[in-house]
């Protein structure tokens, strides 16, 4: 498939890219290199393949849900700066 100079500016303006004269050629050749790319990625055999989202089989890992780290709630208090019924005042900065 051979891109031609309109398609190649309309995609240009689509993509709100400023297209040099001089790199027209170039760009041309690297999308049909590009489209022949994708037209043999059609192409390729994927009947009987089943759809997944992983290439390889991965199950996650669970672990016990256990308690890790204690209680810290006294310790924080002392050190913010305010507080107010056990909730963290900070400063408004969206007016």
């Amino acid at each position: 498939m051979a891109i031609e100079t309109a398609q190649l500016h309309r995609l240009a303006h689509l993509a709100r890219l400023e297209l040099p004269a001089e790199e027209e050629a170039r760009l041309a050749h690297d999308l049909d290199a590009l489209l022949g790319l994708v037209a043999q990625l059609q192409d390729a055999p994927v009947g009987g393949v089943a759809p997944m989202a992983h290439p390889h089989e991965v199950a996650a890992v669970l672990r016990p849900d256990e308690v890790s780290e204690g209680d810290r709630a006294d310790a924080l208090e002392r050190i913010a700066p305010a507080m107010a019924s056990g909730l963290f005042l900070v400063p408004k900065v969206i007016e």
